[in-house]
């Protein structure tokens, strides 16, 4: 018997792979993502500074998944972001300048969408003279709206030049800005049944930035039928010095979760430092604890905890609080 060609043999291999591929429902290219993200919207740009812009725009959407955003500026790419980013400050700027900037969407494929209209911005005249910051804003108020979307306002800051900007935190993250002449601010995209605490900074031309204004706690309404939320609430603190450390004394009001809590974690600066157990029988109604820190004076912390629930699992964070040691 005579063998076959090698020729033949290759051709009937690929062949064979071939239908093997089609046998399991594949093919070449059956899996190729080709189709582009849309187009990102209500793209914004405003001067926050004489040498930054901070740019804003709306989530763009994918037949899998948008992975990215990249934004340009005079057409040349200037940064790359995740998808969770949907704003980015560009600095070192040229005051008194013209500026157009747009967003691009990407998928995981590499798909990139149309640009976004353009948006112009103009840097303003720097202020040499400009050495101080604004006052803080006063009197954050606001409600949420509905579970993923919260309106604010605020009493507006001063400055001995002119406020440029506002900047409103979330936590100890920025996530939206609006011009100095504004006083009110419309987030969205947040998480239904969650609580979010929030703070505004006035910013300069010199880019100096205000002392926080007070800070305010929202709750987004639950998803409908999803569970009741487990946060605690009504965290308050009160720093003392004692032999040469900080004392920080805690105290809350424990949510309903349908039995004890035995225990807490508390979180400084979005770590988690250490799990608060009871000596004893748990407390009922407002419970308290007592933080020793030994840090310098003027050091700033962020605080927050979650309790432990019956059935082992972790619950739902309460609203975060800052606190600055004392000098």
């Amino acid at each position: 018997m005579q063998r076959p060609h090698a020729r033949t043999a290759l051709a009937c291999s690929a062949a064979l792979l071939l239908a093997t591929l089609t046998a399991c429902g594949g093919s070449a290219g059956a899996d190729t993502d080709t189709e582009k993200p849309t187009v990102p919207t209500n793209v914004t740009a405003q001067a926050s500074s004489a040498t930054s812009v901070h740019v804003m725009w709306d989530q763009a959407s994918d037949n899998k998944a948008v992975t990215g955003y990249e934004v340009y500026q005079e057409g040349e790419k200037a940064v790359s972001l995740p998808a969770t980013k949907r704003m980015t400050d560009i600095d070192g700027l040229t005051a008194s300048t013209a500026y157009t900037f747009t967003v691009r969407a990407r998928d995981a494929a590499g798909n990139l969408s149309p640009r976004s209209a353009a948006v112009s911005v103009t840097t303003p005249a720097p202020a040499p003279h400009d050495e101080e910051a604004p006052t803080a804003p006063v009197k954050l108020r606001g409600k949420a709206d509905d579970g993923r979307t919260v309106s604010l306002s605020w009493g507006g800051s001063t400055d001995d030049v002119g406020v440029t900007s506002y900047d409103i935190y979330q936590e100890d993250s920025r996530i939206h800005s609006v011009p100095g002449t504004q006083t009110t601010a419309h987030l969205t995209g947040l998480r239904p049944g969650t609580v979010y605490t929030f703070t505004v900074r006035a910013r300069d031309a010199a880019d100096h930035s205000s002392p926080d204004s007070n800070a305010l706690d929202l709750t987004t309404p639950a998803a409908s039928g999803a569970p009741a939320s487990t946060a605690p609430s009504g965290l308050r603190t009160e720093v003392t010095q004692r032999e040469g450390e900080f004392v920080v004394d805690l105290s809350w009001d424990q949510p309903e979760t349908g039995g004890t809590i035995p225990a807490y974690q508390l979180f400084l600066n979005g770590k988690m430092t250490t799990t608060i157990v009871w000596g004893g029988t748990p407390p009922s109604g407002r419970a308290t604890y007592e933080l020793t820190l030994s840090d310098p004076p003027g050091t700033r912390y962020s605080l927050k905890l979650r309790p432990k629930l019956s059935d082992g699992t972790w619950g739902d964070f309460s609203a975060q609080r800052t606190v600055v040691l004392p000098g």
